[in-house]
């Protein structure tokens, strides 16, 4: 059974409305008489956690096993449930904030807060869809979201020094004469390069910081991966206002299963440094074995619009990076104008084959 516990809302200095977090502000805004009132600064900086503390944490239900949340409106006193940390009374549309520290194993320790409002968001979806190739002529009119809902993601970062050995082969390049006989009988000579290998070992190391890796099983990985690049420097200790007005996904992702994630990325840049490090014309890396120290995480939300337009009586969805305005999503794609395009293409190829054999052949 979920029980109800009570959410905070921030209610206006003015007229007593709820007030909501305005983005590229530190302000919360009142939007029935635009009254505002300042966001008191955190007092403390974003810290990174030492992976220890994770044992030492009061034991909690994990994101597999938690229940949804449920909250009670100050306003209205609804009853609001939900698998979110922030979300809109689904009675008297007031924005709510529940306290993470009441039902997360992790709370959040750092928000990098919107910075693209709901109308910078639109704009950025006009530009999009005006600027896609190969898409149907009439997608340029499409200037308008059908839907607008602002988010803050869950993604866990890591820093660590990592101490790596390694074992392979160094590969050097040389040139050699052969002979041969070409189709017209003759005896011919050409150059041919070929690869000498050497044993290689040694270890490299390489420090990392803010290793990102979504929290969410919501969204597909390799789309949040596209949204990127993100302002992590801008990101402030977190405070609850700026979860208002705004749906917060709480991580169903356990910070251990996103570290291992983060070794996998973290072993591509090992795996480039033990090249460096072997050095040659070619390298062969057939081992590595990697030492982690200093290992610390922390919990951060990052801000995404959802969208979706229409587009001849279907609708198509995008998320807008709500710091960066970088757009990603569905689109429609111009038969005509891709065959067109490939028959284009055809041809040009035809002629240069043409002038190869008509006019350099000679």
């Amino acid at each position: 059974m979920t029980t109800a516990g009570s959410a905070r809302s921030f209610a206006c200095d003015v007229c007593g409305a709820t007030t909501e977090y305005a983005p590229g502000t530190d302000t919360l805004r009142c939007p029935h008489c635009a009254g505002e009132q300042a966001i008191a600064p955190a007092g403390r900086a974003v810290r990174e956690h030492a992976w220890e503390t994770l044992a030492k944490l009061p034991v909690k239900a994990t994101a597999a096993q938690r229940a949804p949340q449920a909250f009670r409106c100050p306003n209205c006193q609804a009853v609001t449930e939900t698998d979110a940390l922030s979300e809109r009374c689904h009675f008297c549309a007031a924005a709510l904030v529940a306290d993470p520290s009441r039902t997360e194993r992790i709370v959040p320790e750092a928000v990098v807060p919107f910075a693209l409002n709901k109308g910078a968001a639109r704009t950025a979806l006009r530009t999009w869809t005006a600027t896609r190739w190969f898409a149907p002529s009439d997608l340029k009119r499409v200037t308008e979201a059908e839907t607008t809902k602002g988010s803050y993601l869950p993604h866990w970062t890591y820093d660590a020094d990592t101490f790596s050995a390694y074992s392979g082969a160094r590969g050097e390049h040389y040139w050699v004469t052969e002979s041969y006989t070409d189709s017209n009988g003759n005896s011919q000579t050409r150059r041919v390069r070929k690869t000498r290998w050497y044993p290689a070992s040694g270890s490299v190391p390489v420090s990392f910081d803010d290793v990102l890796v979504a929290g969410t099983t919501h969204l597909e990985e390799k789309q949040l991966d596209e949204l990127q690049p993100w302002p992590l420097g801008d990101a402030k200790p977190y405070q609850d206002e700026y979860l208002a007005g705004f749906q917060t996904l709480r991580y169903d992702i356990e910070p251990e299963a996103g570290l291992e994630k983060a070794k996998g990325k973290m072993a591509e840049t090992i795996r480039a440094e033990c090249r460096r490090d072997i050095g040659g014309d070619e390298q062969r890396v057939d081992r590595v074995a990697t030492s982690y120290a200093e290992l610390t995480f922390k919990l951060l939300l990052l801000p995404v619009w959802f969208l979706s337009y229409l587009h001849r009586g279907r609708t198509w969805q995008v998320m807008v990076n709500a710091h960066t305005g970088e757009v990603i999503g569905e689109r429609p794609y111009s038969v005509p104008k891709i065959v067109a395009a490939s028959l284009a293409a055809a041809v040009a190829v035809a002629a240069i084959v043409w002038l190869w054999f008509v006019v350099f052949r000679k």
